[in-house]
């Protein structure tokens, strides 16, 4: 039996870690704080946000990569498809965070991954139940990542106070 398919099926997803590492050579501010302070010298961009993840959010490894891996793939797609509104559970979102506040980190990747544009970040104060973090899942998917289905789920309900009218917001 011979069996065609009309497209060849993706084996090959964008990979988070390799993304994050990416943008190491574009970090230019706070540089002894992000590239030589004890605990980050000689550590890659990952291995940075997932120590700080476990510091400030009593994370076991396994949970925080999880978490960083679909924060990365959430940024880099509200980056890419400026065209859809996306948003991100209360799980995922605890990732989002730690990139944003890694302020050098996350300058030297809007740099490179978003024109060197800023973007924002402008929740509202109440938390959207419409069915946003199941959809923005496919997207992520549809964007060429993995997607952790588990993570995404136990917050799909329940989004992150995400706005879709602030100009490149997320």
């Amino acid at each position: 039996m011979t069996v065609a398919l009309d497209s060849p099926a993706r084996t090959r997803f964008r990979d988070p870690v390799a993304l994050l590492n990416a943008v190491r050579p574009l970090v230019t501010e706070y540089t002894y704080n992000v590239l030589g302070s004890p605990g980050s010298k000689g550590v890659t961009i990952w291995e940075r946000e997932i120590r700080l993840l476990m510091r400030d959010n009593v994370m076991v490894r396994d949970m925080a990569e999880r978490v960083l891996g679909q924060a990365v793939a959430y940024t880099l797609t509200a980056m890419e498809r400026r065209d859809l509104h996306i948003g991100v559970g209360r799980t995922v979102d605890i990732g989002v965070h730690q990139l944003l506040l890694d302020t050098p980190v996350y300058f030297a990747f809007c740099k490179l991954y978003n024109g060197g544009r800023y973007k924002h970040h402008a929740p509202l104060i109440e938390r959207r139940r419409d069915g946003l973090v199941g959809r923005t899942a496919e997207v992520i998917r549809e964007n060429g990542f993995a997607v952790d289905d588990e993570l995404w789920a136990m917050d799909s309900p329940d989004c992150s106070p995400c706005d879709d009218k602030v100009p490149d917001s997320h």
